[in-house]
């Protein structure tokens, strides 16, 4: 008989400042998967789910159980009702295919719902009382997630991605299937430890390649050799979440037995402590930064930080389109969620003299416009994982001071250059690319952008997290307070 392993997730990562609502529409029109569609989307592909379906269908003896996969591009607050119906069906599901020997989970992390602060937790502890407390369950998690004490004591072992721009997904997807194997086929047993630090780094200083998270992410390696863990990862944490857990963090999984715990974190959070300063970086506008572009190869990617997608923001800034024009510098490439302006064009196929665009209502001035479907694929590893996009009917217009931009009626992370590639239009023609994003994008970008530049924009991802009022987060927490070393 062989092993039945469970597959199951719920997957959004929640910008509790946002002003875009998360409703059910928003899961059933992102990703909604029951049983066999789970494995058709993601085999094969490059998401920890891909890295899952390797390990457990590579694996004589055991057979994996898809049950429920749902996920929303990132936004604000999730509904109440949206949850909950979500989770009913997660457990109607999870009860309809079982029985099971283990389960494997794929939350996010920092998903929050109305009365639900700890959405994650709240998940994976129903799912941890269904299955009973001696069965394995193993799971990823995405590393900006805010890490709770909950989701630690529902699970055996948590496994964040340690890339941002996130390209391991599914190297860790296949992690968390190898350690639920360990435990069912040799019998080996485990600990889970939070070590919940006092400090939430702030998100331009989150890129994994450079000082100070490759610097983190060294030491965590260096914590698991040195005190015989299992595994150390490093959380990232998320920034636009007003919730307790609020903050960075490490893991630590130990098999029972073996290791030192407590000396692992001593030493992680002592080498925090020795760094404090470098967790905040330094934030520059595109007014500071204009006249530094005469000197810089073309393109240039300019990182719309206040109106990350992926991180839950209205994707209908025109702050940077509007500073180049005023600038004079043309060939511009950006995107712009509008689907009141696509819906205008589509209908009336007129060329307008003015058309008012984004939050701002911003009016171009367009030279020619062209209709497109909106679908492309990203069939190599970039951030998100993702193969299939839609970013349903759109336009891409070209304006009379020399900009192209990409009208939408579907919010879309910019995580794939065939976004560009798929209409025609060649990254490298471009005098500046505009990715609504910070670190995300950079997988995408580049190989075409030489210079990447992070600008401090206004929206509900400002890179100064100490700009939203919070109410619920921990104290003391850098940046907004300096704690005493012992209590990093």
């Amino acid at each position: 008989m062989k092993k039945r392993i469970a597959l199951l997730g719920i997957y959004h990562e929640t910008n509790t400042f946002s002003r875009q609502p998360t409703t059910l529409q928003h899961f059933q029109t992102g990703f909604w998967l029951e049983g066999k569609a789970i494995l058709d989307e993601y085999r094969g592909a490059h998401h920890e789910i891909s890295g899952i379906i390797e390990v457990i269908e590579g694996q004589p003896g055991y057979e994996l159980v898809p049950v429920f996969y749902a996920y929303a591009t990132p936004s604000g607050m999730v509904a109440r009702e949206a949850f909950e119906t979500i989770l009913e069906r997660l457990l109607t599901l999870f009860e309809q295919y079982g029985p099971y020997d283990g389960v494997i989970v794929v939350p996010h992390g920092a998903g929050v719902a109305e009365g639900y602060p700890d959405m994650d937790g709240h998940w994976l502890d129903v799912v941890r009382k269904k299955a009973g407390p001696d069965m394995p369950i193993v799971g990823t998690l995405d590393p900006h997630a805010n890490l709770s004490p909950l989701m630690v004591a529902a699970t055996n072992g948590l496994f964040p991605y340690q890339t941002n721009p996130h390209i391991d997904q599914a190297k860790v997807g296949r992690r968390a299937a190898q350690m639920i194997i360990e435990m069912l086929s040799e019998g080996k047993k485990f600990t889970h430890r939070l070590v919940q630090l006092s400090v939430a780094i702030s998100i331009e200083q989150q890129y994994t390649s450079e000082s100070p998270c490759l610097d983190l992410l060294q030491l965590a390696g260096k914590v698991k050799t040195e005190f015989g863990l299992y595994a150390v990862n490093l959380l990232l944490g998320f920034p636009y979440a007003d919730v307790e857990e609020l903050g960075s963090a490490f893991t630590m999984i130990s098999e029972v037995g073996k290791g030192n715990e407590k000396a692992a974190e001593r030493s992680l959070r002592a080498f925090v402590a020795d760094h404090l300063q470098s967790y905040n970086g330094k934030k520059r506008r595109i007014e500071d930064l204009i006249p530094e572009f005469d000197g810089m190869e073309k393109p240039i990617l300019l990182l719309d930080m206040g109106d990350n997608v992926g991180g839950g923001s209205s994707a209908q800034s025109t702050h940077l389109l509007e500073a180049l024009d005023a600038a004079g510098l043309p060939g511009t490439f950006i995107c712009v969620f509008d689907p009141e302006a696509v819906r205008l064009l589509s209908e009336t196929g007129e060329m307008p003299a003015g058309l008012m665009i984004g939050e701002s209502r911003y009016t171009v001035h367009p030279e020619s416009f062209r209709l497109i479907e909106g679908k492309f694929e990203e069939l190599t590893p970039k951030h998100g994982g993702f193969v299939h996009y839609d970013m349903g009917p759109s336009v891409i217009l070209k304006t009379v001071t020399g900009q192209t931009v990409m009208l939408t009626s579907m919010r879309t992370v910019p995580f794939s250059l065939q976004q560009l590639l798929a209409f025609d239009l060649a990254p490298e023609s471009f005098n500046f690319i505009v990715a609504k994003g910070v670190n995300a994008p950079i997988a995408a970008y580049k190989d075409v952008c030489k210079h990447l530049v992070k600008v401090d924009t206004p929206g509900d991802t400002s890179a100064d997290m100490t700009r939203f009022e919070f109410h619920n987060r921990r104290k003391p927490l850098f940046p907004f307070e300096i704690p005493e070393r012992e209590m990093i």
